[in-house]
Parts: structure tokens; C-alpha cells; sequence
């Protein structure tokens, strides 16, 4: 994925903003955190070109393996219903479903180690064949893509939707 992680968090987030009602969290916060959580895992890009010289793929990284992800999504259910203040384990609850949904979007073409530490296979539902230069524009012309701009389209939609409702008049 290049362009759809942030508007899938956004669309995860704008889809869990009424359970945050009875936790007192604002919708900007629920919206803010999901949508960053959506793209958390790609901040390994940082170290994959600033430290690893680009020598591993970068969803060979902790930050992409689904066990990190559904930890601290495990605890912040836990925490959650643990906790009498909800405000936080909510907000990670929300973060942890954005980094999820990151490398479940990635497993579409990226190839996730779905069973790493303990397996190191990369799964992806479809391979993209390097067939252009430079690399990008394979995955841009590939009908994969598609899905991106829909993800994209969606979430526009939804943004305009939302914002239409609070500039309405009252009568």
C-alpha cells in the first residue's frame, strides 16, 4: 500500500467514534490516533533508510509483524475493561486496530511475515511483478492499486458526508 493506510485508519476510526460516546473521548482524538496508527508501522522506514542502509525489506521489521500489533491489541482490551478510567486503553485500543489494519492492507501485496518470530515467510495475496522502473511504478499500474483509490474514494466520501451533517442549519 502507498497512499491508503492513512484513509483506512481514518475510516476504522470515523466507524468506532460512537463506542468512544460513553468514554468521554473526543472524536478528533479517536480520528487523530486511528489514522496514526494506520500508518505506525511504516515508521520503520526511518531506520530502513537511515540505519539499515536498505539492506532488509522493511516489513521484515517488528513494527510489521502482526504479533506486535495484536498484543497490544490484547492488552488494551484487558486494560480497558480493567480500568476505570477508559480514556487511554481506548485510545490504544484505537492505535493497536490502525497498526493491524495496516499490516492486514500490506498482506494484499506486501508480504507480511503473518508468522514471524517464529516463521519467516512473507504471505501476500498477490505478488507484484517488478515490471517497470522505477520499482514504484509497478505497484502504482497494477490493478491492486485500485483498491487504494477506493480505500482513498471511501474515505473522502465519508469526510465530506460528516462535514456536510455539522454545517447543516437547525431548525
Amino acid at each position: 500500500m502507498f497512499i491508503a493506510h492513512a484513509p483506512s485508519g481514518y475510516i476504522m476510526a470515523i466507524s468506532l467514534i460512537n463506542r468512544a460516546k460513553n468514554i468521554s473521548v473526543s472524536a478528533i482524538a479517536v480520528i487523530t490516533v486511528g489514522m496514526f496508527g494506520a500508518i505506525a508501522p511504516d515508521l520503520d522506514i526511518l531506520y530502513f533508510y537511515l540505519v539499515d542502509n536498505r539492506q532488509t525489506n522493511h516489513r521484515k521489521y517488528i513494527t510489521h509483524w502482526p504479533i506486535l500489533w495484536l498484543t497490544t491489541l490484547v492488552i488494551s482490551i484487558a486494560w480497558l475493561y480493567l480500568s476505570k478510567n477508559k480514556k487511554s486503553p481506548f485510545l490504544i485500543l484505537i492505535f493497536s486496530l490502525g497498526g493491524l489494519l495496516h499490516v492486514i492492507l500490506d498482506s494484499l501485496a506486501g508480504g507480511i511475515l503473518w508468522f514471524s518470530p517464529f516463521i519467516d515467510k512473507p504471505y501476500a495475496l498477490v505478488v507484484i511483478p517488478a515490471a517497470f522502473k522505477p520499482w514504484w511504478l509497478s505497484f502504482i499500474l497494477h490493478w491492486t492499486f485500485v483498491v487504494e483509490l477506493g480505500i482513498c474514494i471511501l474515505s473522502l466520501f465519508i469526510c465530506r458526508q460528516r462535514s456536510n451533517k455539522s454545517i447543516q442549519p437547525t431548525r
